[in-house]
């Protein structure tokens, strides 16, 4: 399988194409804003939805799944990167987060 490069998340900038790719209530607890969420189980049936002439930034809670979906997109044609350290360095760098809860945005 393609290999996909490891980015950090200062890569993230305004306009960056983010995938996020953890699971629903881990979305729900916090994510980026302006981020496309499609759980990693998801993207084969939902690549209609990501642009194939985008950079795409795969980014998961630690950086395994976010990985395993960027090469898989790499793999199929497109131009994508794993997000090192996920949403846990995100958080760590006190970067904004929205929440679809109650609750202050947080990583689980």
């Amino acid at each position: 399988m393609s290999e996909a490069e490891n980015v950090s998340i200062d890569s993230i900038v305004e306009n960056t194409v983010v995938v996020d790719v953890r699971e629903d209530y881990e979305w729900a607890a916090g994510h980026i804003d302006g981020a496309l969420h499609i759980p990693m189980e998801q993207i084969p049936a939902r690549l209609d939805e990501l642009d194939p002439d985008a950079d795409l930034h795969v980014i998961c809670r630690t950086g395994g799944r976010s990985q395993r979906v960027a090469q898989w997109l790499v793999a199929n044609g497109y131009s994508a990167v794993n997000v090192a350290g996920g949403m846990g360095a995100w958080l760590e760098a006190d970067r904004p987060m929205l929440s679809d809860t109650d609750q202050t945005p947080t990583v689980l």
